[in-house]
């Protein structure tokens, strides 16, 4: 009864802002959109050589599907910011705390996005490129191209905030510190799981990178509680 009345509670306050949020989004969306020739230029100089459409939309969806990734990329900040203030507010985290929790979200989420960028992102696709050959050429859909791009993109960006949840998590008493540290098994496990599903391709190397900085993060946010003095 009580989950169910702190999920009321969250629900409520986060619709207060769902519109204004939505407005924000749509209107970011379209402003974005007239330089969406340039960012694919620059993603696909980075990432890829030549991209092809097979359908007369195909160019256009394109481009809304990146303009609506940047949009929301540019306003994670806010768009964190709804999420906590909604799920602080059953919990009574506010202030200070609920500043942290913000600002530390929204730095992990850029950081993962980056590391995804310009580290396992190319080696993922050269990776699958490289199976290539002379009766086997990639001819790659631009569409195709940018689902792939952003979905991992965001991917990482969300696992990346792993730390702080276990922060919040612990703070609030429904996941004590103790049991992240008796659990190191289990989110190794967990972890390689996850790396195997997200990482662009099943190699050792590319489950490594992402692999490795998400049980460091694990790691990191056990050592933040133990300096927090949270049990």
């Amino acid at each position: 009864m009580e989950f169910h009345n702190k999920a009321v509670i969250f629900i409520g306050e986060l619709r207060k802002s769902l519109k204004l949020l939505g407005m924000a989004v749509l209107a970011a969306t379209v402003a974005v959109f007239f330089l969406t020739p340039d960012l694919l230029r620059v993603v696909q100089s980075h990432l890829a050589e030549n991209l092809y459409f097979f359908s007369v939309a195909g160019p256009f969806l394109a481009h809304v599907k990146l303009a609506v990734f940047v949009a929301l990329y540019l306003l994670m900040p806010w768009i964190m910011a709804v999420f906590w203030r909604a799920l602080g507010k059953p919990f009574g985290v506010e202030g200070g705390q609920l500043f942290f929790f913000i600002l530390c979200t929204a730095l992990l989420f850029y950081a993962g996005t980056l590391f995804c960028y310009f580290v396992t992102l190319p080696f993922g696709i050269n990776f699958l490129l490289g199976f290539g050959s002379e009766q086997l050429r990639p001819v790659i859909a631009v569409t195709r191209f940018i689902n792939f791009v952003t979905l991992f993109v965001l991917a990482f960006g969300a696992i990346f905030e792993l730390p702080v949840f276990m922060v919040f998590l612990a703070r609030v008493g429904v996941c004590p510190r103790r049991t992240f540290e008796k659990n190191r098994r289990y989110a190794l496990l967990v972890i390689a799981i996850v790396a195997a599903l997200l990482t662009p391709t099943p190699d050792i190397v590319n489950m490594l990178l992402m692999g490795g900085p998400l049980y460091l993060l694990y790691e990191s946010g056990i050592i933040i509680l133990r300096l927090m003095g949270v049990k």
